[in-house]
């Protein structure tokens, strides 16, 4: 399993970060956490075929989770028609669609038909290649955390969680099993935050993503204190072999 982050910034782009949408690719197939970009102009620079994207997970509805979505629909209903991804709605699908058919419409673009889906807590998606269960967060009315099974590796992606930090809203029930790589938000409060809930835990690795630099001297503290692990910090273009 590979991560790969197209965007690594928080609620607003900065110089060198885009906001947030990290592709997951599993064998030949791709699969997308949020797409706050238009993750379509990343495949192409990177040699990827469109038709290999399969699923992709939105956290919330959030525009700098979103934004890219529509330019995703639009090209795929035109132009590359052959794509047929699951897309997984946190809310209502009806509304979610209606919007970007409404603002296709604007353009000119019909939008053909796609699956949606739906997030439920629960396991949502399992192609045989990779399996995804969705945990409720408390970040706004209807949000959610992924954690991502393929190859035998475990990867969990923490969306954003409740703004007075995660002690509230971490799925902690994740470490019933070993977790290869943990990518955490720290957009909305100081990453020592984690450092309770990740206490005595079977993580391999820590990746703080989505962050806001005035956050940076705990994100500072927060790696001189887990000495026992590697925490990095995203930036676009990373990537990981888990």
């Amino acid at each position: 399993m590979r991560i790969v982050f197209f965007g690594s910034s928080h609620g607003v782009p900065e110089p060198n970060r885009k906001c947030s949408a990290a592709m997951v690719s599993v064998g030949e197939n791709n699969y997308f956490i949020d797409m706050g970009v238009q993750v379509i102009d990343g495949l192409i620079t990177r040699g990827l075929p469109i038709t290999s994207v399969k699923g992709v997970f939105l956290t919330h509805m959030h525009g700098d989770h979103t934004n890219g979505l529509i330019s995703f629909l639009d090209l795929c209903s035109w132009y590359f028609k052959d794509t047929d991804p699951a897309v997984y709605i946190p809310g209502s699908v009806e509304t979610v669609t209606a919007a970007a058919r409404g603002w296709l419409a604007v353009n000119g673009t019909e939008m053909r038909p796609f699956r949606f889906f739906e997030v439920n807590a629960g396991v949502i998606f399992d192609d045989g290649a990779l399996r995804v269960t969705a945990y409720r967060t408390k970040h706004i009315g209807i949000s959610y955390a992924y954690l991502l099974e393929a190859e035998g590796k475990r990867v969990f992606f923490s969306g954003d969680m409740c703004h007075q930090g995660p002690a509230e809203d971490f799925p902690v029930e994740i470490f019933e099993k070993p977790v290869d790589l943990a990518i955490c938000e720290a957009a909305h409060f100081s990453p020592v935050k984690y450092l309770p809930i990740l206490e005595g835990q079977p993580v391999k690795k820590v990746c703080i993503n989505h962050y806001s630099e005035r956050f940076r001297q705990g994100m500072i503290e927060f790696k001189e204190t887990r000495t026992d692990i590697p925490v990095v910090f995203a930036s676009d273009n990373m990537e990981f072999n888990v």
